[in-house]
């Protein structure tokens, strides 16, 4: 039973997160990013629970994907590609005299003040 309550909590989080964060980068307005932070950050929390406890029930299968060659190499390039995408986002930092107003207007808007 607990299975099938992680297996669906996983596809409503991953639901939410993609279409929220689809909505996002199509309507590319801050205020609008503002406004669904709360529903992608929450559901993001509650996918990383599920992933976690689904990771716990099939790992020893995901360990046996990984003997598959073509699946390490996939693995190795997406993980690649992954921290290279962070370190593209870390090293475009917002100045200062930007990022400053603009997190307390977003702490503001949250509710945060």
């Amino acid at each position: 039973m607990f299975r099938k309550i992680v297996g669906v909590t996983l596809l409503v989080a991953f639901i939410a997160m993609s279409t929220s964060g689809i909505m996002m980068m199509v309507i590319e307005k801050p205020s609008f990013t503002l406004q669904m932070h709360p529903v992608h950050k929450i559901f993001g929390l509650i996918m990383i629970l599920a992933v976690i406890a689904h990771l716990s029930f099939n790992y020893r299968v995901l360990l046996g994907y990984m003997k598959v060659r073509s699946v390490s190499v996939y693995t190795g390039a997406a993980v690649v590609v992954l921290v290279l995408l962070y370190g593209v986002a870390l090293n475009n930092q917002v100045p200062m005299e930007i990022a400053i107003p603009m997190d307390k207007l977003a702490a503001q808007a949250e509710g945060h003040d």
